[in-house]
């Protein structure tokens, strides 16, 4: 297994909906999230993107001076940024880091905010435009030149300078559970990401997306995005699963609900069918699955489920996931400083783990010695 943590960027606190026991989530209150990650050994770290959140790529690149092993998952927008800019800004964030960058591929499922960002294409356009974009990024990361006329891009003479450290290029992860999501995915990704749903509904997905990648000859990895509620009893992790949502009244879940109705994403709607927008907030009514509580996504858009139990409880569901083909979990919990360092101490001792790869021998050579010669021409040795 290969564990990430999640640098809060759009909000951090000890509940849900509420400023109450709320954090500032300033630059040194990230700083200290990621260098506990660092420090404890997590693999890697996810940063949220959207209008609600500080920029992904800046954060990281803040961070990067502050940590020494920690890997940065960050998002690339197809339809609000250009393949060729992103290729440029993923080199770079990899070299800068020796080989810490990895590419979450967002095509976005809130209409709403698409059109404040300027982008009006409907849901399966966005994703005819992901698959021309990644086949353009994908050339240009490793190495290409490429001209590309297509429905949506065109590109002319396209080229990098500098390569990134990671061959072929830094990889890319994805989610999407859509008809129009599922071949882009197994066309282009290197990891395919489920939000936390139900074992048997996400052995359905990985099923689905590793057929699609066999038609085109590929193998795709998988990985799951969960929070999680772990503390030393049974009994005490439902304690603090109720705790969270402590202010969360069920006119909050009206509103938030009545925003994720206008959004077009399967996910999203595959996670309100779990919680079902209830206003009974008891674990009877959101546990969805053994130890799998959907009571974050009442108000949380994106991942709303956690496992939720005793170490060797959630150690076990986590295996079952990893039994099904489930590489990377992507975890999260509330307040993240804290509770990056009870996941740490209570789960990694009982999980199998794959942290020790060796960033060491992926030092770039490939900087810039004199400067390029009109922009075009690197200088000769």
């Amino acid at each position: 297994m290969k564990v990430f943590w999640f640098i809060p960027t759009g909000g951090d606190g000890r509940y849900l909906a509420t400023s109450v026991g709320g954090r500032a989530t300033t630059f040194n209150y990230l700083r200290q999230i990621a260098q506990a990650a660092d420090d404890l050994g997590y693999y890697g770290v996810l940063l949220p993107t959207g209008r609600s959140c500080e920029d992904a790529w800046v954060t990281a690149a803040s961070l990067l001076s502050s940590t020494e092993r920690l890997r940065f998952l960050v998002a690339m927008r197809p339809g609000l940024m250009m393949p060729a800019t992103a290729a440029r800004m993923a080199n770079s964030l990899d070299r800068l880091s020796n080989g810490r960058c990895l590419i979450n591929v967002v095509t976005g499922g809130d209409p709403v905010e698409l059109a404040a960002e300027g982008l009006f294409l409907d849901h399966d356009a966005r994703y005819d435009v992901t698959d021309e974009f990644l086949t353009v990024w994908r050339a240009l990361c490793s190495g290409e030149k490429i001209d590309f006329d297509g429905d949506h891009l065109k590109i002319q003479d396209g080229q990098q300078m500098l390569p990134p450290v990671q061959s072929p290029y830094p990889p890319l992860f994805f989610g999407g559970s859509s008809p129009a999501a599922l071949p882009v995915a197994a066309k282009h990704i290197d990891v395919y990401l489920t939000w936390g749903e139900p074992p048997a509904q996400v052995k359905e997905k990985i099923e689905r997306v590793r057929a699609l990648a066999a038609e085109q000859g590929r193998t795709v990895r998988f990985g799951i995005r969960l929070h999680v509620i772990v503390r030393e009893t049974e009994e005490a992790a439902w304690e603090a699963a109720e705790d969270l949502l402590t202010y969360v009244d069920d006119e909050t879940i009206e509103k938030a609900q009545a925003i994720f109705a206008k959004y077009d994403s399967v996910g999203m709607r595959r996670q309100g069918e779990l919680h079902g927008g209830k206003k009974d907030r008891s674990r009877a009514a959101l546990e969805v699955s053994p130890n799998l509580w959907a009571g974050v996504g009442l108000v949380r858009s994106g991942a709303g489920c956690a496992l939720v139990g005793d170490p060797q409880t959630v150690a076990a569901r986590m295996q079952e996931y990893a039994d099904l083909g489930i590489e990377t979990f992507i975890l999260s919990g509330y307040p993240h400083l804290e509770e990056a360092y009870r996941v740490a101490e209570l789960l990694f001792p009982l999980l199998p783990l794959d942290h020790d790869e060796d960033l060491t021998a992926k030092k770039s050579d490939a900087h810039a010695v004199g400067e390029i010669v009109a922009n075009h021409v690197i200088p000769r040795q």
